[in-house]
């Protein structure tokens, strides 16, 4: 149910309250492109508007590592305990398997021992409809907060030989953490779609069911994507404007209400025709594939976060994302930005939080263990003794947030006073 201002008439609203991003250290330009495969530094600007990407090289750097260092991230810009995470949803497409869901190795890492998980699959357009399903669960009362993460190593699944592909994916992850709230704003709307006939214009063909892994899918490079370029074009360049009129119509917005577009960041032709389309000035829409490629359902959420580096948004401000991808999919959504975009965590938090993850990690490898060595080893109360170290560990970890929150409150006496996402008190509010 929508009020005349587009906003959910339920009285809770979700608000974006932390970001992050992870980024691999290694930087691939156009020119180091060039001597293995024929292209041209020029050939690749000119026809996508990328100079380099970020690739994984590091064998133990992964979706799941990149993700859960974003997830970190945006934990703390928001100063949330990853404890009172409900839900990780991760959308990728390139998980660490098909089974378990990247999302449950996510929520292992950063120790979100409360947090259901699960991966969702909707290609470049994953994050956005990350973001729908995180409204519904918050608007439905299943949830207060949740993780949205958008992570990707498509360098993994890319053919180095293939310069159609090659020249456009790179690795990385963002998040965000969208939280529950009284106050109106966050999220209005989102709008999602697909086209299921355009499927096999951008796939990756082998490793699932219908073409399970043989030295046959190998040798011929089924494991790798493949793509009908100027299929897909057609379709983004309509679809992209498409998407922002019908979400801005969901909120009972115009165009003109737009303070910026973060579009999917896939190729600089696309977005320049899309927001043509749409009539928007070029100072309202934000563009860093130049430094990070395609990252798939990475790039909406990194370039938030670097929008909001840069100062390009405001409390108050309207944000579309819009983005599209394999299947094909297509999914906006419009946000009312309704949070301070600078945050400040004291070095007495952010040293407990440090701690707490080193809690997580030990009470992982305890819980491995115990899954290994079944009741071998038990306690006279019948626990097994990496269950019962377990327990103990999560009660030093309940124990820290709970000397966290008295430190903070002797430091900061206006802490009492639970801040709203707009920087009112709930004694203002009343």
């Amino acid at each position: 149910m929508v009020d005349e201002s587009g906003i959910m008439a339920f009285g809770r609203y979700a608000h974006i309250v932390g970001w992050g991003k992870a980024v691999p250290n290694r930087v691939v330009t156009n020119h180091e492109l060039e001597q293995i495969v024929d292209t041209s530094d020029e050939w690749i600007r000119s026809r996508t508007g990328i100079h380099q990407r970020r690739i994984a090289v590091d064998p133990a750097e992964t979706t799941a590592t990149l993700a859960a260092k974003a997830a970190r991230e945006a934990l703390e810009v928001a100063d949330i305990p990853a404890s009172k995470v409900d839900m990780i949803i991760v959308a990728t497409s390139s998980p660490e398997h098909t089974f378990p869901a990247t999302a449950c190795a996510v929520q292992d890492m950063i120790g979100a021992v409360n947090a259901g998980a699960f991966d969702l699959s909707a290609a470049c357009s994953g994050f956005v409809y990350g973001l729908g399903v995180a409204k519904g669960l918050i608007a439905s009362g299943q949830a207060e907060n949740v993780l949205v993460i958008g992570a990707e190593t498509l360098s993994r699944i890319t053919d180095w030989s293939d310069r159609n592909t090659c020249v456009l994916f790179g690795d990385g992850a963002g998040a965000v953490l969208v939280q529950s709230s009284p106050v109106p704003g966050g999220i209005l709307a989102t709008e999602m779609g697909c086209d299921g006939s355009g499927g096999d214009l951008l796939i990756l063909p082998a490793g699932g069911s219908k073409m399970p892994a043989t030295l046959e899918t190998v040798a011929s490079g089924q494991h790798f994507i493949k793509m009908n370029g100027r299929a897909v074009y057609r379709f983004a360049t309509r679809i992209m404007a498409e998407a922002t009129r019908r979400v801005l119509s969901k909120a009972n917005l115009t165009v003109d209400d737009i303070d910026l577009v973060i579009p999917h960041q896939a190729n600089e032709r696309i977005i320049a025709v899309s927001m043509r389309n749409l009539k928007l000035p070029e100072e309202k829409v934000f563009r860093n594939l130049q430094y990070y490629g395609n990252t798939s359902t990475a790039s909406i959420p990194i370039a938030l976060y670097e929008a909001l580096e840069q100062d390009r948004i405001k409390p108050n401000d309207t944000i579309v994302m819009v983005g599209f991808g394999a299947g094909l999919t297509w999914a906006g959504t419009a946000i009312k930005w309704g949070v301070p975009t600078e945050k400040e965590t004291s070095l007495w938090r952010a040293s407990q939080r440090s701690a707490s993850y080193g809690l997580a990690k030990a009470r992982s490898q305890w819980l491995r263990l115990s899954h290994l060595l079944g009741s071998n080893l038990v306690t006279e109360d019948g626990e097994s003794l990496a269950q019962a170290l377990s327990n103990r560990l999560e009660d030093w970890r309940k124990q820290l947030e709970s000397d966290e929150e008295e430190e903070e409150q002797r430091h900061d006496p206006k802490q009492e006073k639970p801040s709203l996402p707009n920087g009112t008190s709930s004694s203002d509010e009343s």
